[in-house]
């Protein structure tokens, strides 16, 4: 009895001590001239799908939810967050090559219409961000019309 209390006290002074290890943010409340919404015209309606459903793991600006501030919860959403922003980042879209562009807007596309964005672990704890199918018709008529567009200008 006494090895199982002393390895109880064990993992309580872990699970105390590693809420001080907190990773640093995504946040800023600054658009850069970057931002996609900077680079290209967009219909509200896009605009805000994508603020909703996106932008939480693919910009520079993350709202954290309450339970983002326990570890190690914390550092899982930090890695999601660096994953999807390596992936696509929607705060330096005006900064990738006009290529890339094309790349991720046909990528976004191909993600909607195969339900795999936004992901669904995602959307269990955040069902506002479940995109409806008027939402996906919007981003995908949007996103194939930029695409259009920057094909033409090549």
């Amino acid at each position: 009895m006494r090895i199982i209390k002393m390895i109880l006290l064990v993992l309580l002074i872990i699970v105390v001590g590693i809420q001080f290890i907190r990773p640093v943010r995504n946040e800023s409340e600054q658009v850069l001239l970057t931002d996609i919404t900077m680079t290209f015209n967009m219909p509200d309606s896009v605009l805000d799908a994508l603020k909703i459903s996106c932008y939480n793991c693919h910009s520079n600006n993350t709202i954290y939810p309450f339970y983002a501030n326990f570890q190690p919860v914390a550092w899982m959403l930090n890695n999601h967050v660096k994953n999807g922003k390596d992936k696509l980042n929607f705060s330096d879209f005006g900064a990738y090559s006009r290529r890339r562009q094309l790349s991720k807007l046909k990528s976004m596309v191909s993600q909607i219409q195969d339900d795999k964005m936004p992901l669904p672990s995602y959307t269990l704890f955040h069902k506002d961000a479940a995109l409806t199918e008027k939402n996906k018709l919007s981003i995908i008529n949007w996103a194939n019309k930029t695409t259009d567009s920057l094909s033409s200008n090549q």
